[in-house]
Formats: structure tokens, sequence, C-alpha cells
């Protein structure tokens, strides 16, 4: 299987998981795991392992939080009053809205998603709130439908490690980044060396954890895309409960993985262009 091909489908998989979430939350219901409606006996993870409370922050709306996050960019990320703010895998529009109260009237957000059922969830969160400065359009990482330097501020949470090319996603965000301007982006990202039977799963890879890679080559693929400033802004160990482990290794390999000192990281990360 070509490396395209694999590329390809791991993009199929997850749009058909998250479009299946966004159904569901269009529906009134709420799904924190990748399971969804899927056929009982496939591995699901949990994203409530992985996502933080937004319910402090300023402009938070519970209807566009579906728990789907790993951190809180938008805590981190420095936006100003008339900013312009793109984030990417917007969902529902949970880091939008919060961005949205930030950047004030005079500003501008940007939400960017792979499944269509996340953009029509999220125009309709915007339509019932009212507000005219938050436009969501439906889109790929890899190749995003905005011009050159349109954002001062990119924000992302729980989504870069999804996207198969990362380094296209990297220069991407680079590329629509005014100069002088900045990302904060929440990730997973994993130290040491977890077992094969993980790193190969599809549905880990849905689920956050195979898609994502070792935080040194993360941040050596941020700073080949041309950003300087790297700054890690918060970093938190994710533990995956025995019962997801089990799915993938028997329990003497679970016990090795402990051993290993191997884990899996939530890290906000800040660079500038």
């Amino acid at each position: 299987m070509s490396k395209t091909s694999d590329s390809d489908q791991l993009k199929q998989l997850v749009l058909e998981k998250y479009d299946r979430i966004g159904k569901n939350a269009a529906e009134g219901l709420k799904i924190t795991g990748c399971c969804g409606d899927q056929p009982s006996g496939l591995s699901c993870v949990d994203y409530e392992i992985f996502a933080e409370d937004y319910a402090p922050l300023q402009g938070y709306q519970a209807d566009a939080d579906l728990g789907l996050g790993c951190g809180l960019p938008t805590e981190f990320a420095q936006i100003k009053v008339g900013d312009t703010v793109v984030d990417l895998g917007s969902g529902a529009g949970n880091d939008c809205f919060v961005a949205r109260q930030l950047t004030g009237e005079t500003g501008r957000v940007i939400g960017i998603d792979f499944s269509p059922s996340m953009v029509a969830k999220a125009r309709e969160n915007v339509e019932k709130l009212g507000f005219t400065n938050i436009e969501f359009f439906q889109g790929d990482i890899e190749d995003l439908p905005l011009p050159d330097q349109t954002a001062d501020v990119v924000v992302s949470n729980c989504v870069l490690n999804l996207v198969p090319d990362k380094r296209k996603a990297f220069s991407e965000t680079f590329r629509i980044l005014k100069k002088g301007g900045h990302f904060s982006i929440s990730d997973v990202v994993i130290e040491g060396e977890l077992p094969a039977d993980i790193q190969k799963s599809a549905e880990m890879y849905a689920g956050c954890v195979s898609g994502a890679i070792e935080l040194e080559r993360y941040l050596s693929i941020v700073r080949e895309s041309g950003f300087k400033n790297l700054t890690l802004q918060k970093k938190r160990e994710i533990v995956l409960p025995d019962s997801i482990l089990e799915q993938f290794l028997t329990p003497p390999e679970t016990a090795k993985i402990k051993e290993s000192g191997a884990g899996i990281y939530s890290i906000t990360l800040y660079a500038e262009k």
C-alpha cells in the first residue's frame, strides 16, 4: 500500500468518525468517545481522557463544546482586540467563540474543519448567537482554503495529530499567518516508544493516540517550517486506562509499557512567524 493510499485512508477514517460525532451533536446527542454509534467490539478512546474544562473561560458556549480537545489553546494564545484568528479543526466552534470574546467585535474569527457536519453544527451555533464576525468553512488542514497572511493568530486543539502529513499542516499554518503572527496549538505527543500494536491501530489513530508523534520530532517539524521562538506553554500526561490498553496489549505488554517510561502527553505550544 502506498504512502498516499495510507494517508487517504486515515483521512477518510477521521472524516467518518468526526462527521458521525457532528451529526449526533446536531441531533442533540453529546458524544465524548470516538465510538459514537459504531458496532460493539470495536476499540474506542473516550475523549474525556484528553479534554480540559472550558467552562471558566469567557465566551464559552456549552452547545459548541463536544469535549474533543486536549488543552485550552485560546487561553494561552495572546489574542488581542481586533485580531483575525483562525482555528484549525474548529469542530462545533468551541475555541472560535472563546477567541471571539477576546478579539471583540472589531476582530474576525475563522474556523476550518474537515467534517461537513461539524461545519454545519458550528454555523447553526453562530446563527443562534447572532455573531457576524465568525465564519466556518470546510477544508483540509494540509491545503487550507485561505489566502496567504490571513491570520494574526492561529489556534488548534487536538487536531494536528490526526493529520497524516504534519509538515504540510505546519507549512500551511506558516503560510496563512501574517508576518509577526503566532500560533498556540494544543496537541497530543509521545515520549518514548509506544508498542507497535497501538502505533498501527487505525482506531487509536482516530482517538488521537497513534497519530501522535514523538515530542522532539514534533518540535523539529515546527522549526523546519520556519517558526521561531517556540515555547512549551503547558505539558500534561495523559494516562490511558488499562481497559483501553488491554484491547491492544496483553497484560504483560501493558505492564511493560508502564515500566518503560513511554508516555502520552498533551502539550500547548506557542511559536511565531
